[in-house]
């Protein structure tokens, strides 16, 4: 799903609450009626938003009355600073995703249970995982630290109006190339009279010092 449209979805304050609600229980109409205190109008109209947003599914039982869930696990990720704003939703990876190859720079460690259909060695696995997800969610805010304390360094020399983040681009592809303008332009995917111009400012900033046609990280 796209991310802008699922932010104006749950920019809704009851939505989110219906959402709450049901990440414990299936619920009916007069159930969520109730828990919010609105109308059972009003939470069919939710409920339909949400139900053709994908988000949720609603099954009948032997009574013929209806009850929601929901459908799948969803990510939204939102990042606002000086420097940046974006979101992204993504669906879960498959449980059988090598991690080794996508993910060079974590060392991940899940042990597998002997036998995983236990209830024991199910629930070890889950406190394990648990910690992982916190220990990623501290390396994510460790992460975006980092950059932005680069970004704030190249704010200090060229200015606030500057963008930092091109910048801290090109830097990084003078880094990852030959740091041939060819190169670090094509890294970048920026016209080569653009990245030109930015990594002349850079060298002026003495961020770079330049030889035989190459730039390079002073």
């Amino acid at each position: 799903m796209d991310s802008a449209v699922l932010l104006d979805l749950l920019g809704n304050e009851n939505r989110r609450r219906i959402l709450r609600l049901l990440s414990h229980k299936s619920c009916y109409v007069t159930e969520i009626s109730e828990y919010l205190g609105v109308s059972p109008k009003a939470v069919i109209d939710h409920l339909r938003k949400l139900e053709e947003a994908g988000l949720i599914e609603s099954t009948t039982n032997g009574t013929r009355r209806k009850y929601f869930r929901i459908s799948r696990s969803l990510r939204l990720e939102v990042n606002v600073s000086p420097y940046g704003f974006g979101a992204k939703s993504a669906y879960p990876a498959n449980p059988g995703l090598d991690m080794t190859g996508c993910c060079p720079h974590l060392s991940i460690e899940v042990e597998e249970g002997n036998d995983p259909d236990e209830l024991a060695e199910m629930a070890a696995e889950f406190g394990r995982l648990q910690e992982l997800d916190r220990e990623l969610s501290l390396a994510q805010r460790w992460v975006h630290g980092r950059m932005e304390n680069v970004l704030s360094r190249i704010d200090e020399r060229f200015g606030p109006e500057a963008d930092s983040r091109f910048y801290a681009e090109v830097l990084a592809a003078v880094v990852e190339t030959d740091g041939s303008l060819e190169a670090v332009a094509s890294e970048v995917q920026t016209a080569t009279d653009v990245v030109e111009q930015a990594l002349s400012r850079l060298q002026d900033a003495g961020f770079l010092s330049h030889e035989d046609g190459q730039f390079s990280i002073r």
